[in-house]
């Protein structure tokens, strides 16, 4: 049996191409596990996953809970807003008092960049990011990828635009690393103020038109504006950004091809993108929910099967 090349998963720039390859044959599996009648699998019987979520999460918290029960883990949720965290203990104190539980692998969500990368180093326990702060989000990127395989067959050669707030996503530059590794084309469009400095350094075009972005792509990943984030405004206001970079069905009408619309969520209906566009046939956002249940099942397997090789 193959296995990955890290530890961890703690960013797509950790993962070369083989260990791409060997997640999506191993989500190809499961993905067909989960449409059986039956969606449970005995794989991980005797493995304990703690999710460790110190930022909101609604999604990908409810996906990697899906996931491990799927395989049959165990799994203990942590909610920072309800933890001794506000009482002020620090990361690895909380870490330590879970493992003293005996658990083999931590999936975590941290609002500060490098909070997983901290905790691998400290911690005897395989470790998931599911996003720190505005820097990676593996597991988003790779279902992403996984499912523009499912929908055009190849994600070598395609050309991927990645529309919205780049600046402040960490979906961005996971995917960023994920389809530039496959050797797609990626695209970045947004308002100026909203696209990073460094961001062609990363071997990505910047184009500020909505329209051409749309006419050259095959694929427009829509990110939503993170306001949350956002300390000072960086666009005049929201009727503004979607009148110059939404994408609606009227604008979808006026380009003379069929892309395939991707979001991550949450949708900001009106906003980014209008309900028609986020409805319609050329989208896959529905797809990429059920793909991350698959892909997460993969990473965690492949993950918890080094434990039990040790």
């Amino acid at each position: 049996m193959s296995q990955l090349s890290v530890q961890h998963l703690l960013g797509i720039k950790h993962l070369n191409k083989a260990d791409i390859d060997l997640i999506f044959k191993t989500a190809d599996h499961f993905k067909e596990v989960i449409n059986r009648p039956i969606k449970k699998v005995p794989s991980l019987r005797d493995i304990t996953i703690a999710n460790l979520f110190f930022e909101n999460s609604t999604r990908t918290k409810l996906s990697f809970e899906l996931a491990e029960k799927r395989l049959s883990a165990d799994v203990i949720n942590f909610s920072a807003s309800q933890s001794s965290v506000k009482k002020g203990e620090t990361l690895i104190d909380t870490a330590n008092n879970i493992l003293s539980m005996k658990v083999d692998l931590i999936v975590m969500r941290h609002p500060n960049v490098g909070a997983c990368d901290f905790l691998s180093k400290h911690v005897n326990a395989r470790i998931v990011n599911a996003g720190d702060g505005t820097h990676e989000h593996p597991t988003q990127a790779l279902l992403d990828s996984y499912s523009i395989r499912e929908k055009l067959g190849d994600v070598t050669g395609k050309k991927i635009v990645i529309v919205g707030d780049i600046l402040h996503s960490r979906v961005a530059l996971s995917n960023i690393y994920a389809l530039k590794l496959q050797g797609a084309e990626v695209k970045v469009c947004g308002p100026k103020t909203l696209i990073p400095k460094y961001i062609e350094s990363l071997g990505v075009q910047v184009e500020y038109n909505i329209k051409k972005a749309l006419e050259w792509c095959d694929v427009a990943n829509v990110l939503r504006v993170q306001n949350e984030r956002m300390a000072i405004n960086y666009f005049p206001s929201t009727r503004e950004y979607s009148q110059l970079f939404g994408i609606n069905k009227k604008l979808l009408d006026s380009i003379d091809k069929n892309i395939v619309i991707m979001h991550p969520g949450p949708i900001n209906r009106g906003v980014e993108i209008t309900s028609d566009v986020a409805d319609a046939e050329q989208s896959i956002i529905l797809n990429q929910v059920e793909n991350g249940v698959a892909i997460r099942m993969a990473v965690i397997y492949l993950l918890a099967q080094q434990i039990q090789h040790k």
